[in-house]
């Protein structure tokens, strides 16, 4: 989509005021009248034209709310004329985001959506077992997978309100062998949700699940199910209050009847970068505490996990990262250690909705050797795996994806680029102005402006993917004043992309006070040029210096 703030250059929270002073500021350069030339008019009115439906979009608040929702499409979607322009923003948002339930609850008729989950649980023990003689008598210790289970759902939806589950589970534990199979029918209700379900495994189960909201800050959920053995029925009940406490933290207390019966409380809080949750469970035949913090570092596409559980059953602590490693795919590593479980390593890789889950039980007792090399073998495995698998296979995919996308782009490129040179020669007049009112009063000149993918060992002047935009950089200088927005360049005039898919920057050098300047920025940096401190500095003449931003 094309970017009409970056076009105007102004600001996604801009005034009507600096709308419209940009707009009459590049319609004096792109207006067809005030070109005389045949070719300059041509140019002059397809810049013109584009600046006009920016100007249009952005200066009409309806078509504006639409614009930042859902960008150039949403002006367009199927649908829109039932819209009256007496409404407000807000409105036409929830107008649109009902137009794109329906289409979205059309699709859902005709999906399903599977979630599997298989774990193998790993008995290496003999690896740090205390007792030398047993490993005198063995060569190598013995590894062996002490249990598997394995889970997987799929559900059907039948109307937009009605759904149909179906699970089935089976699990195998030192030889002994368990499984199930559940079919729930789920209907939408005001405010929530009832479901029934229907099993069959260690003998018939009949169960009924709900969900409903109380008020805006409250909800509870819960459900029964009877389980009908030799023996006699065993009835299970479970039941959870949640209240929001505030914008990040929600309140929980459940009671769970059953053969364990317990009350529990618990207390989380989530944010953009920290997770934190504290618990507290009193019941038959364990009573424990718990509490849990993750950090989130988006930037690193990283988790780090810290928990501890303290109570009647002993004790254990855990910490791990979780690592995402491709849109769909995450390697989640942990290390339990704990009184009677001992040293534990949990190996989780998550694909879509796919987990495969691997615990790895070291050690019975806490030995400090299981606990080093639980803790390093993971982190070396994955600097390993990155180095030689996934760096590698990204670098591969994203040069493919770069590849198609040129590709596929190459005519709209073409447009691009003649329509940036055409933006270039009809500003010749206006820049030609600029530098002279700044020379006067010993002002803002650009010397030179490139925009692309820089390359250390390649001279920028060699280079195919750089295009000089000093021209179009001068013809956004207003009194002595520089101000670019955090939006991507290619879309200001006489711009356009070079590398498509890649990684770009601006680099200006320019001329204030009588003092040279270079400045590198990324492609959605923002920058004001002066800086601040060149104002005030006292400036010496025929002196060179190297700024970052």
């Amino acid at each position: 989509d094309e970017n009409y703030y970056t076009f105007l250059n102004v600001s996604k929270d801009a005034t009507i005021e600096e709308i419209n002073s940009a707009y009459r500021y590049l319609s004096r350069i792109y207006h067809p009248d005030k070109h005389v030339e045949p070719e300059s008019k041509e140019k002059a009115e397809i810049l013109f034209n584009r600046t006009k439906k920016a100007y249009e979009v952005l200066a009409d608040p309806h078509k504006r709310a639409i614009y930042d929702s859902l960008g150039i499409k949403g002006l367009q979607t199927e649908g829109w004329e039932i819209i009256h322009r007496t409404r407000t923003p807000s409105e036409i948002r929830e107008e649109y985001e009902r137009l794109a339930k329906e289409r979205e609850e059309r699709k859902l008729q005709q999906r399903t959506n599977p979630k599997g989950n298989i774990t193998i649980n790993v008995n290496a023990t003999e690896i740090f077992n205390s007792y030398e003689d047993d490993l005198e008598q063995k060569a190598f210790p013995s590894i062996e997978v002490s249990g598997m289970s394995i889970s997987q759902s799929i559900e059907a939806p039948i109307t937009v309100r009605d759904t149909v589950i179906m699970s089935g589970n089976l699990s195998s534990q030192n030889g002994n062998g368990t499984g199930g199979f559940i079919i729930s029918g789920r209907r939408l209700i005001n405010k929530g949700w009832l479901e029934l379900d229907l099993g069959a495994g260690n003998g018939p189960l009949i169960g009924v699940k709900g969900s409903r909201t109380l008020s805006q800050k409250v909800y509870c959920n819960g459900g029964a199910t009877f389980n009908f053995r030799q023996n006699g029925i065993i009835p299970g009940l479970v039941g959870t209050l949640a209240v929001q406490l505030d914008k990040h933290t929600v309140g929980y207390i459940t009671y769970n009847a059953g053969l364990q019966s317990s009350m529990s409380t618990s207390v989380e809080r989530n944010t953009e970068k920290h997770y934190w949750n504290a618990s507290l469970l009193i019941g038959i035949p364990h009573c424990y505490c718990s509490c849990t913090y993750i950090r989130k570092l988006p930037e690193h596409e990283l988790k780090l996990r810290a928990a501890g559980k303290f109570g009647t059953f002993g004790f254990i602590s855990e910490y791990g990262a979780e690592k995402k490693v491709s849109k769909y795919s995450s390697v989640v590593a942990s290390v339990s250690i704990g009184v009677p479980t001992g040293v534990t390593l949990k190996i989780k890789l998550i694909r879509s909705s796919q987990t495969y889950i691997f615990p790895i039980h070291l050690s019975e007792e806490i030995i400090p050797a299981a606990i080093f090399y639980a803790t390093i073998t993971p982190v070396l495995t994955w600097l390993v795996l990155k180095k030689t698998v996934i760096e590698p296979m990204n670098s591969e995919q994203k040069q493919r994806d770069i590849e198609k996308a040129k590709e596929t782009n190459r005519q709209r490129m073409a447009e691009k680029r003649r329509e940036a040179d055409a933006a270039v020669d009809l500003m010749g007049a206006t820049v030609e102005r600029i530098i002279h009112e700044e020379e006067k009063k010993n002002g803002l000149i650009i010397v030179s402006a490139k925009y692309g993918r820089f390359d250390e060992e390649v001279a920028d002047d060699l280079r195919s993917n750089i295009i000089n935009v000093t021209i179009p950089v001068q013809c956004l200088v207003k009194d002595s004043k520089l101000v670019l927005h955090n939006t991507s360049k290619s879309e200001l005039p006489g711009f356009y992309d070079p590398c498509i898919g890649e990684e770009k920057h601006l680099k200006i050098e320019y001329l204030y006070k009588g003092e040279i300047n270079l400045v590198k920025i990324g492609d959605t940096e923002a920058i004001r040029l002066p800086p601040e401190k060149i104002n005030t500095e006292a400036i010496s003449p025929n002196t060179s210096s190297n700024t970052s931003q």
